[in-house]
């Protein structure tokens, strides 16, 4: 197979969540504690590329230990009532690649449970691994740690994966160990992402639709 085993992100990935799901939850959030912070969809977006949410809250916004729980027991129980929905396209790309034989891995920081759940809300198929927010900090992308296993697990070389994920954390991921990278660029229109992914990846996609062409190539 062109990529025995496809590695993705989930989150503006998969399926269109920022916009639909987390943003609000973290406008709600920011509401009832931090009123007089404010972030628009597109500084979301650029703190998720990075440094990354936990440095957006622990670092600029002043979250102790406390507050870091009550914002992810807050976002779990606003989740568990939002599902989002798989970017067109994308079942059938996934689809196809699991007929045909090929890996499906999801490295995420969404909670496992959640990935699962929006897996079979969408009819996607089930993923070989998932690693989310609920393992260990030093074992969440951009550790290499979950490619590392997935290698280990199934017996393959670095050659073998493709990581594809809209947001730096997946990119430094994968560039940590050698494993090829495809930047997701449907999620948003933000200049300074684009321009990242575009310069540094190896591969680029505006669209699924692109990157769907792009798997179905011989």
């Amino acid at each position: 197979m062109k990529v025995p085993c496809l590695v993705v992100d989930h989150d503006d990935t998969v399926v269109n969540s920022t916009a639909t799901v987390h943003f609000p939850s973290f406008c709600e959030f920011m509401a009832i504690h931090y009123p007089h912070m404010r972030y628009t969809l597109e500084d979301y977006f650029l703190k998720n590329f990075s440094p990354g949410t936990l440095e957006l809250f622990r670092d600029e916004i002043g979250m102790d230990e406390d507050m870091l729980h009550e914002e992810h027991r807050f976002w779990d129980a606003y989740v568990q009532n939002h599902v989002p929905q798989v970017y067109e396209g994308m079942r059938e790309i996934l689809w196809a690649h699991k007929n045909a034989g090929g890996l499906l891995c999801v490295v995420s920081h969404s909670l496992s449970k959640n990935i699962l759940r929006d897996y079979r809300a969408n009819c996607l198929p089930e993923p070989d691994l998932t690693f989310g927010w609920e393992i260990p900090v030093k074992q969440r992308k951009p550790s290499p740690y979950p490619l590392q296993t997935i290698m280990e697990t199934f017996g393959l070389g670095r050659e073998d994966l493709l990581v594809l994920d809209d947001l730096k954390p997946g990119y430094d991921m994968a560039r940590a160990i050698g494993v090829r990278f495809a930047a997701a660029g449907w999620a948003n229109d933000i200049p300074q992402i684009e321009r990242f992914m575009r310069s540094n990846c190896d591969l680029y996609f505006k669209t699924v639709a692109e990157f769907g062409a792009f798997l179905s190539e011989t």
